[in-house]
C-alpha cells in the first residue's frame, strides 16, 4: 500500500527502513525523518504523516530504545521542579523594591 502518495513510498519500504535501523543500530530512536532518510526522500505536504506514523506503530521492529525508557529515575518521580533550584522560574524570583 501507497504510505506517501508524494514521493511514493509503501508500507513495505518503511517496514524494511526500520528493520535496517534496528539491525545497525539496536538503541536507534527511529523516527519519520530518520525513514526519510534512509529511503533517500523527503517528506513533502506532511498529509501521509497521520498513517506514516500508524505504519511505524505496526512495524514489530520499532519498539523503543531501552535507555530512553530508564531515562527517568526513581529519585525524580513526583518531584514538581524536577530537581532544579528553588527560585529557576522568573515569577518565583523576588523583586528588589
Amino acid at each position: 500500500m501507497i504510505v506517501c502518495h508524494c514521493t511514493q513510498i509503501s508500507d513495505h519500504e518503511i517496514h524494511a527502513a526500520i528493520d535496517w535501523m534496528r539491525t545497525a543500530d539496536p538503541d536507534t530512536i527511529i523516527t519519520p525523518g530518520k525513514i526519510y532518510h534512509a529511503l533517500g526522500k523527503r517528506a513533502d505536504c506532511g498529509g501521509c504523516m497521520p498513517l506514516f506514523l500508524d505504519t511505524m506503530r505496526h512495524s514489530a521492529s520499532l519498539g523503543v530504545a531501552p535507555p530512553i525508557l530508564r531515562a527517568k529515575t526513581d529519585s525524580m518521580k513526583g518531584h514538581p521542579d524536577e530537581g532544579r533550584r528553588q527560585g529557576y522560574r522568573v515569577s518565583q524570583r523576588r523583586v528588589a523594591v
